[in-house]
């Protein structure tokens, strides 16, 4: 009698090396917007810094600060960077057989990366602003957080929290996009406006602004300025990946 062979079962091996590699080759996919990525946000921060500067330079003002808004321009390039990242680059990308989780994942990582070096550079911006007395004009674009704090570690958490919370509210647009299209937009929207709106009411009603202002102007200044943007942009990536995972180019 000849013994009858036996087949043998073999678990798939999850090879977290060729994971991550595939992972790193998807954030290459987002260099090739470099330009809205990196040139764009600069070249219009540096454009608006003259205008600005030149502005203040000729008119002369009794004020401690001439305030100008002008970096915000940064965060709308960082919007704009993350909705296209969604809407165009993320059906290229499973034209590639990238999975979504990598996309995702690639996309997050990306966006943790940018808002660290934006926060940095606009931190360190806002240092050199401080020591040249508004570059000389009294000037202060860069320097928004000194408003509500003297902690530059504070200071840069508040600039790196407010830039991924800009992302993330992006990574959930583009996403719901993409699950939804134009009618997923509009509702949630709709939705979240409504939300703010009810609330708005409510408080008004209660007369309770009083109260939220007091809160404000006593609890810890990283609770406003960092723990709520990056709780926003925790909920809003998870919005993202909810509605990412079983989206449809």
């Amino acid at each position: 009698m000849t013994d009858s062979p036996t087949a043998t079962a073999t678990a798939p091996v999850h090879d977290d090396a060729t994971t991550g590699s595939r992972i790193g080759a998807t954030l290459r996919l987002h260099t090739v917007a470099w330009p809205l990525l990196i040139a764009w946000p600069v070249g219009i921060l540096a454009g608006s810094f003259l205008i600005s500067y030149v502005i203040f330079s000729l008119v002369q003002s009794d004020q401690d600060d001439n305030f100008t808004g002008s970096v915000f321009a940064v965060y709308g390039f960082v919007l704009a960077f993350y909705l296209q990242a969604m809407t165009q680059t993320f059906p290229f990308a499973l034209g590639l057989s990238v999975t979504r989780r990598e996309f995702f994942t690639a996309t997050a990582l990306m966006a943790l990366a940018q808002s660290v070096v934006f926060a940095l550079a606009l931190y360190l911006l806002s240092v050199v602003e401080a020591a040249t007395d508004g570059w000389g004009v009294r000037m202060r674009m860069f320097g928004l957080a000194r408003y509500f704090t003297d902690s530059p570690v504070l200071q840069f958490l508040a600039l790196f929290a407010n830039l991924l919370l800009v992302a993330a509210i992006a990574l959930a647009a583009g996403a719901v996009y993409q699950r939804w299209k134009v009618t997923g937009v509009l509702t949630a929207g709709v939705t979240v406006l409504g939300g703010l709106s009810l609330a708005a009411v409510l408080v008004t009603w209660a007369r309770a602004w009083p109260s939220i202002g007091a809160w404000f102007q006593e609890v810890n200044r990283a609770v406003p300025m960092v723990v709520l943007p990056l709780a926003l942009a925790v909920l809003a990536i998870g919005v993202a990946w909810c509605a990412l995972r079983r989206a449809t180019p």
